[in-house]
């Protein structure tokens, strides 16, 4: 027997995961039927950071997270794998923030300085080039038959995945778990802000909606452009899910006037700061309201008992910097990559999971 064979025989998934190993799982990305794109970036963040140590933390912390699931069959056959955290993307964007802190700084100020257009010119190239990266690494891995979720990283990272998808689907839509709406025009003079990701999502012609849950955060620019989006963009926002809840509306039927709006391929973009702030609080833009855990796991799960496919997804804006953070971030993450996995077929439902209202 090889001394992978050897590993996986070895694995005891009732037991201590394997250090250093996503979810402490012993499967190598050749055989991985699930890929994860760590991106430690964090270039145009406008508020704390921290979240371009996130996937490291997460893989760390991920190991400790109990390989069972009353409702899927077997989670841990399921065969994740992480690419190695890359150096170079990371030495970039220490770089690049460096000079996107100066123009900020400025901006705050009042007092824009002359340096700054070649600044946001050289943040935007860095930040296009990331998106090219992206790109051609998911292409390949989905070309591979591997499910793909990305791990940021800011918000901005996902969109060369996304664009990799508007190649191989035809239709397909967006669920947006957030605080933020993410639809601002070049945010802070930054084309690929992690303020503008949906912005540029949308430009992209086969994403046929954006459903975003969750928004209590937002400019006037970004509610114009919900309002003249023509249906492409459906906001449950924070405050009026609240008011339907203190009046006795089941958070499940809720749930089910999001997936009625869903197309039946649903990528999934989880933004941290989507969750109260007491399961967050040292993301880069925490804000008052937001889901409970539950709330947003028991939505994706829903989303899949209703029949739809989950084609790929982002976790973003977890800060690196705190354990507590990296717990609930990575326990989101389990959660994504296993219901993915259940809305392709690689994994079973078990007789305790809950049938689609």
């Amino acid at each position: 027997m090889s001394e992978k064979a050897q590993l996986i025989n070895d694995f005891n998934q009732n037991g201590i995961g394997l250090t250093g190993r996503l979810f402490g799982l012993p499967y190598s990305l050749e055989e991985s039927q699930l890929v994860i794109v760590p991106l430690p970036w964090e270039v145009t963040v406008s508020s704390q950071t921290g979240a371009a140590k996130g996937p490291e933390k997460i893989i760390e912390v991920s190991s400790e997270i109990d390989l069972f699931s009353k409702e899927i069959s077997e989670v841990w056959k399921l065969k994740i794998a992480s690419l190695d955290l890359p150096k170079e993307i990371k030495k970039q964007s220490d770089q690049l923030r460096s000079l996107a802190a100066l123009h900020i700084h400025s901006l705050e100020s009042g007092k824009e300085e002359e340096s700054s257009r070649i600044i946001t010119q050289k943040v935007n190239e860095g930040c296009e080039n990331l998106n090219v990266y992206v790109s051609q690494l998911t292409r390949d891995l989905l070309a591979e038959g591997k499910m793909v979720g990305l791990l940021g990283g800011d918000h901005s990272t996902p969109l060369g995945l996304l664009r990799t998808l508007n190649e191989k689907f035809s239709n397909f839509g967006i669920l947006q778990i957030d605080a933020h709406a993410d639809l601002r025009k070049s945010y802070q003079n930054f084309t690929y802000s992690h303020g503008s990701i949906m912005f540029n999502a949308l430009k992209l012609k086969n994403l046929s909606r954006l459903v975003q849950v969750g928004v209590r955060d937002f400019c006037e620019e970004e509610y114009l452009l919900m309002q003249k989006s023509t249906g492409r963009v459906k906001t449950f926002f924070d405050s009026d899910i609240k008011e339907q809840l203190f009046n006795g509306k089941p958070w499940g039927l809720i749930c089910q006037e999001v997936i009625d709006t869903l197309p039946d391929l649903v990528y999934i973009s989880f933004d941290i700061d989507g969750l109260r702030p007491e399961l967050c609080p040292n993301t880069g833009t925490p804000v008052p309201g937001g889901l409970s855990f539950e709330e947003a796991t028991y939505l994706i799960k829903q989303i899949v008992l209703s029949g739809k496919r989950i084609i790929a997804f982002d976790l973003s804006e977890v800060s690196g910097l705190s354990h507590w953070d990296a717990q609930a971030g990575s326990r989101i993450l389990f959660e994504l990559c296993n219901w993915m996995a259940v809305s392709q077929g690689r994994l079973k439902l078990t007789h305790k999971a809950t049938v689609h209202l």
